[in-house]
């Protein structure tokens, strides 16, 4: 065996070290890993074993030789060294910590780096997914979806891109309740940039961020395929809000469906490319979900228990809701008639339908009251779309 030591510092316990230091070996992948560490008993064992034996294993010599040589435990003993900097925790398979669900599923990863709640890992969650362009109604939706689910006790699960995931995220936040970032990245690696705050954030309440690339690692296209499994493999469900005939969206519905998990999608505008992903899955059999009730109705029997057992400790949450209040004034409610939330209306046009009820100044501070209020929201070019 290597006379390469396990730091006693190390973020990862003494077996994950071992583990870690399988994950780095060149040529040595998770089913391999799998097979030595069945062979073998456990991790640690597998660096008794001798350079013949290990190539007697049908090994490649350049893995083979890592591992006998202590290469890679000297691999593993830089990571773990980075990983502290990065202030992330790491758990094997083997860990009592690794999300229980996560381990069902056909190829989890061997190896997870977690920055901040270990214990939320293993909370119920549902995986919220979509477009990284979604129309603002999908973001809409996103964000009040994931804010009734997280006020109730759910997890919300994604992968911090641009888009739905970022929505989803920001819900939860809203909601002060967890959410699971699972990134295409290394731990220390935000990407993309401005969503720095948001994992301050979601560490802040008691979330956390996870990924099984190692420290450092860029946002290399094919990662974020390879992550999706993890979004789906951890939760009970997965809810799809936007996603075009192609997408990355489309893979993680497939993955949820592989690994027997429930599968809802938001309906939309069928003229509207982003709709094909959700339209398409509810024809096949997914769960339409309009509000939180429509998941929370589907979830495995034991999910409601222990969240209806959270709620009986805390107060009802309050949900946000489709409609505008009923304090909304005369003038509020004639613009709002007219305001699409999947498709923007500029202020002339607004102007023009309106002539004969209201005048241009009280549009213009009528817009500035909904606006305010959050009800409508104003993009680039005087353009105004319905918020939820």
């Amino acid at each position: 065996m290597s006379n390469v030591a396990v730091a006693v510092s190390s973020p990862a316990s003494y077996q994950a070290t071992y583990w870690l230091a399988l994950a780095l070996t060149p040529g040595l992948g998770p089913t391999r890993i799998k097979k030595l560490i069945e062979h073998y008993g456990t991790a640690e064992r597998v660096f008794y074993a001798s350079l013949t034996e290990l190539e007697a294993m049908g090994m490649r010599a350049v893995s083979a030789q890592s591992l006998a040589t202590g290469k890679s435990l000297e691999l593993a003993q830089q990571e773990c060294l980075k990983a502290a900097e990065a202030g992330a925790k790491i758990i094997s398979l083997s860990d009592p910590e690794y999300p229980p669900r996560l381990k069902e599923i056909y190829d989890p990863p061997v190896i997870l780096f977690v920055k901040g709640s270990v214990e939320v890992l293993a909370q119920p969650g549902i995986a919220m997914v979509g477009t990284r362009h979604p129309t603002p109604y999908g973001s809409g939706m996103a964000e009040r979806l994931s804010t009734d689910l997280a006020a109730r006790g759910l997890v919300i699960i994604s992968g911090l891109a641009r888009g739905c995931d970022t929505a989803s995220h920001r819900g939860a936040v809203a909601a002060k309740g967890k959410t699971i970032a699972v990134l295409g990245t290394g731990i220390d690696v935000m990407y993309p940039k401005e969503n720095t705050r948001l994992t301050e954030q979601i560490l802040a309440l008691g979330g956390a961020l996870i990924t099984e690339f190692p420290v450092g690692t860029f946002p290399a296209p094919q990662n974020f395929p390879i992550r999706n499994r993890i979004i789906s493999g951890m939760s009970a469900g997965v809810l799809v809000v936007e996603a075009a005939e192609y997408s990355g969206t489309r893979i993680t519905s497939r993955l949820a469906l592989e690994q027997n998990r429930d599968v809802y999608a938001v309906p939309g505008n069928v003229t509207n490319k982003n709709s094909w992903g959700p339209n398409t899955l509810i024809k096949q059999g997914a769960k339409l979900v309009a509000t939180w009730e429509d998941v929370w109705e589907e979830l495995p029997a034991e999910v409601q228990v222990a969240l209806s057992a959270m709620q009986n400790e805390s107060p009802e949450p309050e949900t946000a809701s489709l409609f505008p209040d009923e304090a909304t004034s005369p003038h509020e409610k004639n613009i709002l008639k007219l305001l699409k939330a999947d498709e923007s209306t500029h202020i002339d046009q607004l102007v023009e339908l309106l002539e004969n009820e209201m005048s241009s100044s009280e549009i213009f501070a009528a817009l500035f009251e909904l606006e305010l209020n959050g009800k409508v929201k104003q993009l680039p070019g005087k353009n105004f779309v319905k918020s939820f």
